[in-house]
Parts: C-alpha cells; structure tokens; sequence
C-alpha cells in the first residue's frame, strides 16, 4: 500500500522551450489522474515566476483531446522563465506550497531546474515537510549529466539536420560559401547533428566548428580555403559557443552588445553577429564572390510539425515516470539509459539523485569529434541518429554520369 500523502500536485516548465516538452508535461498530467494521492495538480504560468505569485491553472481538467494537441506543440505549453531561483526565492515557493499544501513538484527543465528541486528539496526535509521534488529533464543542449541524452535533442537534432541537408543542396545549385550558425553555447551536441543527414561523399556540412575545440581564425580560413578549391563549395557548421585559442568566445570578442541573461552569460542567440563576421572573413580575405551566411537562432527549438518521434515518445515517458517516482516516497532526477543500437535503439528509465544532475553540465566527448577538430566521426552518428526518429532521403542529379 502507497504510504503517499493525499495532497496536491504542482508542475511547471523552465528555460528554453522545447520540441517536445509538452509531451513530458502531458505524461505527468496523465499519471497523475491514475493516483488518487493526488487531489489537484496545478499547472504554473512561467515556472517558478507562476508558483510564486501562485498564478495556477486546474490541469485535472484539462480534456484528453486538448492534451493530445498539447502534447504534439513545441514549446511550453506553461510558458517558461529564465528565473533562477536562490535560497531566499525557493524559500518563497516552497511557503506556497505549504500554504496550498502541495507535496508533489514536477519541475521539466534542464540543470538549473535540477538545482531549483534540489534546494526546495533539501529546505523541505531540513523542516520536516513531506515533499517529493521530481526533476524531468529538457534540454535542445543534450548536456545533462547521468542521462545518455536529454529530451527535447533528438527534435531539435532533427531539425537541424533537415535544414543543413536542404541548405547543401541549395548550395550546390548555387555554388558557393555557406555558413549555418548553430545553437550551442558550452556544448557541441546540436551542431554536430548538422552532419546527421549526409548521404553522399560530398554532402555538407564540409566543415563543423564545436565549443569544445578552440580555433583560430586563421585555421577556419585555411579549412573553408581548401574545401572549396577540392569542391567549388563549402558548407560550414558553426556553433554559437566556438571560442578563440584564448578560450574567450568569437561572439564576445566581436560582438557590440554587453547584453547578458539572467546567468550571465552573454547574448549568443538573439544575434546573428557571429555569422555575419565569418562571412566578411572568407569574403574579403579569401576573395569568394558569393558567400552566405544564417543564423538559425530560436527556430532551432520550437518548430512546428517536425518532431521526432523517438524524442516525443520519450519526453512522454519520463513525465509518466516522475509520477511514478514520486509516488515512491522519494525525489530526483529522471534519466534515460540506452539499450540498444541502430535499428536494434531502445531506452529505459531510471531515477538519479537530484545532486547528480543539478547545476552540472557535460560535452561533446573526443571520440565524437574528428582529429582536425573540424568535424564528427562515425560514433556520433551512430549516437545521435536513432534519437531524430529517422531523417529523409535526399537525390541530386547533377553528379550523375553525363552523356
């Protein structure tokens, strides 16, 4: 018999949005109607933001047929917030739980949401008050710990792909330089899924620069240089974070704005800053006549229509299991082990300490990223592919023989 207390339950979503977010919120409003411990569950508007000014909605009510919908729509369903809450701020969310007697906290975010649970948790037990902090993971980033990958990447992954394997065929029939500055401020998971989708030996990206190798600007030069003399093109894969030898970030160094988030980190995404300087780069010191260059920017995470269903599946899965967790008497972290590979992938998931996961991050490891420090090896196709739910196939008939 379940020794879980009747009381109310409360959720809400943190960070960036997600592709598939919103099948992790409907998985635990799913689960929580099956358990009778849980009298309410509260949906919070802007996270933490929400449950502070106790700005709820009823989501027992919420129809079957609306959370189906939900659950198919990228971003936060809740909306969000980049608040990151200290000692003194969780100490206020966790009066209003008290005061709303919520005993059972699903937080769907990434590390700092971690920490956020983390901290409630610890200040709930230092008093004696019953509580089960479940953190479920979300992050386009993929840099949680514990976890083999995040949900929310294998979406994103997918739509990266897709867009660098529609851009390499624009450039090939309109040869040229491309650049495609990619989201990814410490970790290089999701610009390197922009060689996920290569079917052809020549198929770009021909070039991908990660946070995690440092690179002088005179090596992207000499890099894009003798692509393009062997192929008349080049598509360059660029991540937002890529730093100069000196470890500072290109998009510090060149960028005019001192806007910082909340974190303070530097203004990466809003700009298409770092873009627009490698492109004045290649064009005035290599003398290619046509060079481009895009930003993908926020269209990277929430883009209607493209999920994967491996991802979404997934994302459901651990909303479900949160539940589950908590009505174990315990709080945590919900993480995904992988049991299989290619066609044989599959994933089961586990509960991991909240410490575990909370305010740290992980990156690319070396043996997914090419000796050159330019580009992705094999092992990270095999890693990352199965999570996309499969990319499409793609003909060019131009390097067909000729008559």
């Amino acid at each position: 018999m379940s020794n879980a207390p009747k009381a109310n339950a409360v959720v809400s979503q943190s960070g960036g949005p997600t592709g598939v977010i919103n099948a992790s919120l409907v998985g635990v409003i799913e689960e929580a109607k099956k358990h009778p411990e849980i009298q309410n569950l509260y949906g919070a508007i802007h996270a933490v933001s929400g449950i502070v000014k106790e700005d709820f909605i009823d989501l027992m009510k919420i129809s079957g047929d609306v959370l189906k919908t939900v659950a198919a729509s990228p971003s936060s369903a809740l909306g969000s917030s980049r608040d990151k809450p200290d000692a003194e701020y969780c100490k206020k969310i966790l009066d209003v739980f008290k005061k709303r007697d919520i005993r059972y906290f699903f937080y769907i975010g990434g590390n700092d949401s971690a920490n956020t649970c983390f901290i409630i948790n610890k200040m709930a037990q230092e008093i004696g008050f019953d509580l089960r902090a479940f953190h479920v993971p979300k992050t386009i980033d993929n840099d949680l710990l514990v976890t083999d990958h995040c949900p929310g990447f294998g979406t994103a992954a997918k739509f990266v792909a897709c867009a660098v394997m529609g851009d390499d065929l624009d450039n090939r029939a309109l040869p040229g330089i491309k650049i495609d500055c990619i989201m990814g401020r410490h970790a290089g998971f999701l610009t390197a899924a922009s060689a996920l989708g290569k079917q052809r030996d020549d198929d770009g990206p021909h070039l991908v620069y990660l946070p995690e190798r440092p690179v002088r600007m005179e090596q992207i030069l000499s890099d894009v240089s003798a692509v393009y003399k062997k192929l008349g093109r080049c598509v360059i894969a660029v991540s937002e974070g890529i730093s100069d030898t000196d470890h500072k970030t290109w998009a510090e160094k060149i960028t005019e704005t001192d806007e910082r988030d909340s974190h303070g980190n530097v203004q990466l995404s809003g700009t298409g800053a770092l873009a627009d300087y490698l492109a004045a780069q290649i064009k005035g010191k290599l003398k290619v006549k046509r060079v481009r260059a895009d930003t993908f920017g926020y269209l990277q995470r929430s883009f209607a229509g493209l999920q994967s269903s491996v991802d979404a599946s997934e994302a459901h899965r651990c909303g479900i299991e949160a539940v589950k967790f908590a009505m174990a008497n315990i709080s945590g972290s919900v993480a995904i082990k992988r049991t299989g590979s290619g066609q044989n992938y599959g994933a089961e998931l586990f509960r991991t300490e909240l410490a575990n996961v909370a305010e740290k991050t992980k990156s690319l490891s070396d043996e997914f990223i090419n000796k050159d420090g330019n580009g992705i090896t094999e092992a990270f196709v095999e890693y990352a592919l199965p999570l996309t739910g499969g990319l499409p196939k793609t003909e060019y008939l131009g390097n067909k023989p000729k008559i």
